[in-house]
């Protein structure tokens, strides 16, 4: 019997294998989430009024912002804060924040302003998204399998590529599927 390797198969075959062995890998585009994933165009928050409030919540966000990515997460919290107290109803400060308490390891903090960015965005636009997929990620980190996915669900249908990839990988079918194709494949 002639031993079977990836020289012996299509370019088809081998792209099919891949997404099986990689099922985040979708088509060859690397879905893994990187804190700027690309939206669909018409995924956008609601228009929020122009009014010196508003500017000033956003300069401070944008400011948090370069002080998280900057690892300066302590500063950044109290910048959120800052944007927060200045328009508390704009909910992007709120996830933002949400995101450098879960950094921080403050899980607590974080779902409370998750909630609330989720309340205020109405669990739509990039925001809405993105809260939502924070919540999955920490929803299924404390194994509530059954939420995460509820989650990633929704952020799916906003279009988020890696809320689609975390069903992926929350589809039991899927994993027991790979591994015993994993363990077919290692014929020499």
């Amino acid at each position: 019997m002639a031993s079977l390797n990836r020289d012996c198969l299509s370019e088809h075959d081998r792209q099919v294998l891949e997404s099986i062995f990689n099922p985040s890998q979708i088509g060859g585009e690397e879905l893994i989430y990187t804190g700027k994933e690309e939206f669909p165009e018409d995924l956008q928050d609601l228009t929020e009024p122009d009014n010196p409030h508003i500017q000033q919540s956003k300069k401070l966000e944008i400011d948090a912002i370069e002080l998280a990515e900057g690892g300066k997460l302590q500063e950044a919290i109290e910048l959120f804060t800052k944007s927060i107290a200045a328009a508390p109803e704009r909910p992007a400060p709120w996830n933002n924040r949400a995101q450098a308490y879960r950094y921080l390891g403050n899980e607590k903090a974080a779902l409370e302003d998750i909630e609330q960015a989720l309340k205020l965005s109405n669990r739509s636009g990039r925001t809405g998204c993105r809260a939502l997929c924070q919540r999955g990620v920490l929803r299924r980190k404390n194994n509530d399998a059954d939420g995460a996915r509820e989650d990633f669900e929704a952020a799916a249908k906003l279009g988020s590529k890696f809320a689609r990839t975390q069903l992926i990988e929350l589809n039991p079918y899927a994993a027991l599927c790979n591994q015993m194709l994993r363990e077919v494949m290692k014929v020499t």
